[in-house]
């Protein structure tokens, strides 16, 4: 196409170009050809319109023009109109099919240009082919198996599931309404709003009527409140104006009265809007019942998906989680300490029998605590943490075991737990006990509080009680009670004449202004049976009958009093009661004051506004009592770690268990030297004095020998193995304490002495030897003295030695004894500047004589006869020394014994080349030694049996000791008396009051956070 500037080309000089060259650049016109353009400014539209046009012949006589000739056309009238018209027509479509194929031309070319580069990336690609083994085998099974599309299609459309949910529009509607009546204001306390029905409803104005007609229910309630209000007014003014003028005024004109018919009629008008109001106020009720009923079911969904995830995240515990152990971190520390926190609880008391035990029961919707017909049931307090959750279960605070309380064995085996507890606290020769016990109840729809449930006051102590159990009760009742925090729950009986009543003044005394108190009279459909004036209820319910102030006051009724009745049926029952009683129709008492639902409503707001007007007063004094205790450890225990009792008893146990294992260390050798040593210690007196003794008496060898075996068979078949196992467990014993002894250094804590001493005693105490090793010893020791035969000249001089060496010893102790008796001699007189006592004169006398008859009879047996007795008593008396028979004997038995003693020896001594003698039986031969012979049975048997509880000693009884170590430890690690009696002293009660009170603190801010993130 040839364009020249702005102007278009004329068809002339657009046809002397080929149409195949395809000009696309601009041509100026003063290039062209002079002919063309000649006809160009001639046919131009530029060119003078006066001109006649030569188109025709310019068409019919070029040369240059490829065109087919044409017949010429007229352009006159509308034939060049039209002619025109479909030149342009056809130029548009050439324009139009040129850029079809120029849209086709890029479209052919984009498409291969992009399969090209699509092949490239390909070809750069890694093969993936070879890791399809890192995909487990099941996943392409299940991409096999399952079919994807009708599992989709199986799904539940999105409408369907809509209709499953809850009616959340509805619900918010309800929230919305319940909110505005809990907003609104109220004459009585702030913390009894959601309950005072009757005082919102005063507290609106008339002019704003209109606002309430979208509220349904509210707006109804509060229209009928205001009509009898007015027509109350109206009464109050007709009988005003109908009343007499009082007698000193000038009687007015009398106006006409109004008829009794109008008057009957004004009554009753008032008493059907009264009974109208009671009617829509207990639907109102119903509903706010339903309301809770949906909520409760809602909050039950939500948190069993909740415990459903409670695997998949960690376990947030709740506020009155929160709040619940750090009041028992509290009970622990006030009974340790003698101390009494400050943090607020809800104490419920009551006269015994009140209801008090139904009215909790009614508030955790579970009969969890023992019943009886008038015995004393609750024995302790009872902690019950009540707080919401999507199962209704019981708990106890040192158990993990859940209690189901909607299965019947559940709750039987509960009460029959709580009971015994309670009476495992209560000490011997008590009634009740103050040592509390905790429980924690979880359910949809309970309201979140701490509630103790205190014994029974009681006016009269009966048989079977102890003395004292009125002051303990008394006592048990004050200290929660003076609790400035605390929230007091007073329970009266209604069906009982209120001046039998005990608890109201006990609960006067305590908040006298009632700024803490919540006044519950039960038993209300018993005291309108029996009441013959019911209005005394209503003077109950106002707080006109007692001298005690109240916060609140509130009529349940809780069952007909049978305790097989369940809650359910309580509440249906309670329900039925107030609907249909006069009390209530007849305006005695008001809705919110009715039912236990309004009071558990009523308890909670009560508590928490407590808990949060006290909690951080309790947290700054605690950490001003860390404060003191952390700066006393340090000026005096700067370097020292603060350990409390029980790290302090792991340290000690450690260190006793190192001590016991340290037994085994000791060498063979060791056990048996000492173990052989001590043997001998205890049998020597026995073998010497009742064998060796007895058998020298006898003339000839054989004779001896006969009386040794026969006595070393009694010996070894009744005393010897006892005694050897004696002497093995008091040389463990020994050893044992050694140990501990010397593993005292520098490290050592002097604190442990007690522990130490405590643990080695109950551990002995504990250890009994094995039996069976008694008679298998006995055994041993017999086969052991039987054997005679010396084999070699060192057994038998190892033997002379023993036997020299046994006899020297005896020798020595019998010279001792015989000094004893006869006193100093003159060297020592004369040295010592002492004299002989009269008795001792006496023995010296005696002595001297029974001498002289030793050396003139040297084989003289070892007994004196009676007319060697007189013989020597007479000479005695004729030398003026008067001396008793005894006296006599007596000395001849030390005596003899040295004299005995000191030919042993020196048949001793000559019996040390005596075993060439022996190995030929001693035949033609002068000299026996078969006491050499005894004496190596003796050690021999000693050995034996040395070496066999030596044995018995490192492979059974060291094991068996460290064992019963480990048990006394545990015992006493259980037994906390038993830790506190043994670690004592100011340095550990000053790190256990340092972790308790950080463990407080903690707690405390940890609630505060929570409490503050909850507002």
């Amino acid at each position: 196409m040839l364009r020249a500037g702005s102007a278009v080309a004329c068809v002339a000089c657009r046809n002397l170009l080929p149409s195949r060259m395809g000009v696309r650049f601009r041509l100026p016109l003063q290039k062209l050809h002079p002919f063309s353009r000649a006809i160009h400014h001639r046919y131009s539209s530029n060119s003078n319109p006066q001109r006649p046009p030569h188109c025709t012949s310019a068409r019919h006589y070029t040369s240059l023009s490829r065109l087919p000739m044409r017949p010429p056309k007229s352009r006159s009238g509308g034939h060049g109109y039209q002619q025109q018209r479909s030149f342009w027509v056809a130029r548009l479509a050439a324009r139009l099919l040129k850029l079809r194929y120029i849209l086709l031309g890029s479209a052919v070319g984009g498409g291969y240009t992009a399969k090209k580069t699509y092949d490239e990336w390909k070809d750069m690609l890694p093969d993936f082919s070879e890791y399809t083994w890192i995909v487990p085998d099941f996943v392409w099974e299940m991409a096999e198996n399952i079919d994807l599309d009708k599992l989709a299609a199986a799904l539940p459309e999105m409408e369907e599931i809509a209709k499953l949910l809850p009616d959340m529009e509805k619900i918010g509607e309800n929230f919305t309404f319940l909110k505005s009546l809990l907003s609104s204001d109220t004459s009585g306390d702030p913390t009894l709003k959601a309950t005072e029905i009757h005082s919102a409803t005063a507290a609106v104005p008339e002019s704003g009527d209109k606002q309430f007609k979208k509220q349904g229910l509210l707006a109804e309630l509060i229209l009928i409140q205001q009509q009898i209000q007015q027509h109350e007014e109206e009464v109050r003014r007709a009988a005003g104006a109908n009343a007499p003028p009082p007698p000193s005024q000038p009687r007015p004109t009398q106006a006409p009265n109004p008829s009794p018919s109008r008057k009957t009629s004004d009554k009753e008008k008032v008493d059907q809007l009264q009974e109208e109001l009671l009617r829509t106020q207990l639907k109102y009720q119903r509903m706010l019942e339903r309301l809770e009923k949906e909520n409760k079911e809602l909050r039950k969904v939500v948190l069993q998906k909740d415990d459903k995830g409670i695997h998949q995240r960690k376990v947030k515990k709740s506020l009155i989680d929160l709040y619940s152990e750090v009041l028992d971190i509290l009970s622990d520390y006030d009974s340790n300490y003698n101390t009494q926190d400050h943090l607020p609880r809800v104490v419920v008391v009551g006269d015994q029998s009140a209801g008090k035990t139904s009215v909790l029961e009614m508030i955790a919707q579970a009969r969890i605590f023992p019943r009886g017909s008038g015995e004393m049931m609750t024995r302790s307090p009872v902690k019950v943490t009540l707080s919401e959750g999507p199962h209704h279960v019981a708990m106890f605070k040192d158990s993990s075991r859940e209690f189901d309380l909607g299965k019947e064995d559940d709750l039987a085996a509960l009460r029959r737990e709580i009971e015994l507890r309670m009476r495992k606290s209560v000490k011997e020769g008590q009634t009740v006990s103050p040592e509390t016990i905790s429980l924690s109840v979880k359910g949809p729809g309970i309201q979140r509080m701490v509630l103790v449930d205190l014994p029974g006051v009681i006016s009269t102590v009966t048989a079977g009680m102890a003395l004292d159990t009125k002051e303990t009760i008394f006592s048990i009742s004050k200290a929660y009670m003076q609790n400035p925090n605390a929230i007091i729950l007073c329970i009266q009986d209604g069906s009982v004449d209120a001046e039998r009543s005990i608890v109201t003044d006990l609960v006067s005394q305590m908040d006298p202004q009632g700024k803490r108190t919540i006044f519950v009279l039960t038993k209300v459909d018993l005291a309108e049976k029996n009441l013959a004036s019911p209005s005394r209820i209503q003077q109950i319910i106002e707080g006109k009958l007692f001298p005690m102030k109240a916060l609140g006051y509130f009529a349940v009724v809780t069952g007909k009093g049978s305790s097989s009745e369940s809650i359910d049926s309580i509440k249906d029952y309670e329900e039925d009661f107030f609907q249909s009683s006069r009390l209530l129709r007849e305006g005695m008492l008001k809705a919110h004051q009715v039912t236990t639902k309004n009071l558990s409503l009523a308890v909670s707001d009560c508590f928490w506004k407590m808990v949060r007007e006290s909690v951080e007063q309790q947290a700054d004094a605690f950490k001003a009592s860390r404060f003191n205790l952390e700066t006393e450890w340090k000026n005096n225990y700067p370097r020292l770690r603060e350990l409390d009792r029980n790290e302090l008893y792991e340290k000690a146990k450690n260190e006793i268990l190192d001590e016991v294992i340290s037994l085994s260390q000791v060498t063979p050798k060791h056990w048996q030297s000492i173990l052989q040593k001590k043997l001998w210690e205890r049998v020597s007196t026995h073998v010497i004095e009742n064998i060796y003794l007895p058998a020298a008496q006898t003339m000839d060898s054989g004779t001896f020998n006969t009386t040794v075996d026969i006595k070393l068979k009694q010996w070894t078949d009744k005393q010897l193995p006892h005694k050897a196992l004696e002497v093995a467990w008091e040389t463990l014993q020994e050893e044992f304490a050694r140990f501990m002894a010397e593993y005292k250094g520098k490290d050592q804590d002097d604190i442990f002495d007690k522990l130490k001493e405590a643990v080695k005693e109950e551990s002995i105490k504990r250890h009994k030897w094995n039996e069976r090793a008694m008679d298998s010893l006995r055994v041993i020791q017999h086969n052991a003295l039987e054997d005679r035969s010396i084999t070699d000249k060192p057994q038998w001089d190892a033997a002379i030695q023993f036997m020299e060496e046994t006899l020297h010893s005896r020798l020595k102790d019998t010279e001792s004894v015989i000094s004893d008796m006869v006193g100093p001699d003159w060297k020592q007189r004369w040295m010592n500047w002492t004299n002989r006592t009269s008795e001792q004169h006496v023995r010296n006398e005696t002595k001297n004589e029974l001498e002289r008859l030793l050396k003139l009879h040297e084989d003289h047996t070892a007994y004196l006869a009676n007319d060697e007795v007189t013989t020597v008593r007479k000479n005695l008396e004729a030398r003026g020394v008067d001396v008793d028979p005894v006296l006599i004997k007596d000395t001849w038995h030390q005596l003899y014994r040295r004299h005995f003693l000191q030919k042993a020896l020196f048949h001793c001594n000559l019996c040390r080349r005596g075993f060439y003698y022996y190995q030929r039986h001693f035949v033609d031969s002068e000299l026996e030694c078969n006491d050499v012979v005894l004496f190596w049975r003796i050690q021999r048997m000693l050995g034996i049996t040395a070496n066999t509880l030596r044995q018995q000693l490192t492979n059974t009884e060291v094991r068996r000791l460290e064992k019963n170590v480990k048990e006394v430890l545990e015992d006493f690690g259980e037994d906390t008396e038993k830790k506190v009696q043994l670690i004592t002293g100011r340095r550990v009660q000053l790190a256990e009051d340092l972790k308790k009170v950080r463990e407080i603190q903690e707690k405390l801010e940890a609630f505060i956070e929570a409490l503050h993130k909850e507002k």
